[in-house]
């Protein structure tokens, strides 16, 4: 029978063992949509919790191995991607339980396979990686993850010099007027698998330098407003980022105004087969606004101008929206809103060549929704559900 003294020694000696559990809070990505891991690496004991806070844009915490940075190992855990829009205030989380003192190795699988790889940019993580200077540091593994991206890179490059070797002598010139325009990006086919809400999909998609990836935030989906008119010859906000399954609700307010679908090379142009919400007259002192809703299928974009000319061209004066616009490229809204402006403003008027701003004649309709779907070269087009005759003020 142990002696009192010999038991309390016996239970100071178990209490010593047990390790008091840790808490560790890592942010994934940055606040304006960085790629980074914050902290980039801990020193964790068994039973700590990791727990990964999401900011924008839309990452994944995935495990991957030393060996290959930028690949899913087989059975390890995967967050699915997980979507934040720019100032929102609701950051999902994503829980790891670590279980022993062996290294884990994470990385974020956004644009996996691409020049675009998050991971590729060195958006990588560890729990107890070797010390600095060992082989197995979290800086030789990030080292790794950069080595991978550098070298889809420059596979993008060589690419990219060949197909503009092999047109060599082309010159990008809007589709009307004499604008010189930045060439097409250059669409890479890739391959991934999806998680969401408990289902995994293979997608097969187009992908060029600064798309994401088209991966839904959510069964349902966004739904994001878009006012059309009012006081002003704008469509507020003048451009969005949606993800697949989102919504666009375009509400149109005061004066007489479309939604139409154009193309980057001819902005105030009807695209053949997209989409055209006809035109939508709004008294002054209207309380209710109609409304035009599409769904987005992938995250191409998408350009959309105001096809009313009554006093001058609406989309001549700057009034067009974007869907998803590569902003880090030439073709950025701010482009498009200035091609269109070169093209159908004031100064275009007068001159030869230039297409009125409701293009080939489109027709006075409205289709009440439909859903935005990927093409080859990476323009959207719309199913019409419904008509209604519009006219002009």
């Amino acid at each position: 029978m142990l002696s009192l003294r010999n038991s309390l020694s016996l239970g100071l000696a178990i209490l010593s063992t047990v390790h008091a559990q840790t808490v560790w809070d890592v942010t994934v990505g940055g606040p304006n949509g960085e790629t980074v891991y914050s902290p980039t690496n801990i020193n964790a004991q068994p039973g700590d919790q990791v727990v990964f806070h999401f900011n924008p844009k839309n990452h994944t915490v995935t495990q991957s191995s030393f060996a290959e940075p930028c690949g899913k190992i087989e059975g390890g855990f995967d967050s699915g991607f997980n979507p934040v829009t720019v100032g929102a205030t609701d950051h999902p989380t994503f829980n790891f339980t670590v279980q022993d003192t062996n290294p884990v190795w994470v990385y974020c699988r956004q644009g996996a396979g691409t020049a675009a790889s998050h991971c590729g940019m060195g958006m990588v993580f560890a729990v107890n990686p070797g010390a600095d200077g060992s082989n197995n540091s979290f800086a030789n593994f990030q080292a790794k993850a950069l080595a991978e991206g550098a070298a889809l890179s420059s596979s993008a490059a060589a690419s990219s010099t060949v197909a503009s070797t092999s047109s060599a002598s082309t010159t990008y010139t809007a589709a009307y007027g004499n604008a010189t325009i930045p060439p097409p990006p250059t669409i890479v086919t890739v391959t991934d698998t999806i998680t969401l809400d408990g289902t995994t999909w293979t997608t097969t998609y187009g992908s060029y330098p600064g798309s994401p990836a088209p991966t839904p935030g959510s069964v349902t989906g966004t739904v994001h407003k878009v006012v059309v008119g009012g006081a002003n010859l704008t469509f507020d906000p003048p451009f969005v980022s949606a993800l697949p399954r989102d919504t666009i609700v375009f509400e149109f307010h005061q004066k007489n105004h479309s939604a139409t679908q154009s193309s980057f090379e001819a902005p105030c142009v009807h695209a053949d087969g997209g989409f055209n919400s006809g035109f939508n007259p709004v008294a002054d002192n209207a309380t209710t606004f109609p409304t035009f809703n599409v769904t987005v299928n992938d995250t191409a974009p998408v350009w959309v101008y105001c096809m009313q000319t009554t006093g001058g061209s609406h989309c001549g004066k700057g009034m067009v929206f974007a869907v998803n616009p590569v902003e880090t490229s030439g073709r950025s809204f701010e482009a498009f809103q200035s091609l269109a402006e070169k093209l159908n403003g004031t100064a275009a008027a007068s001159g030869s060549g230039s297409p009125s701003a409701s293009g080939s004649s489109p027709s006075s309709t409205s289709q009440d929704s439909g859903a935005l779907g990927l093409k080859a070269q990476g323009t959207l087009g719309l199913a019409a559900v419904s008509l209604v005759l519009g006219s002009l003020l």
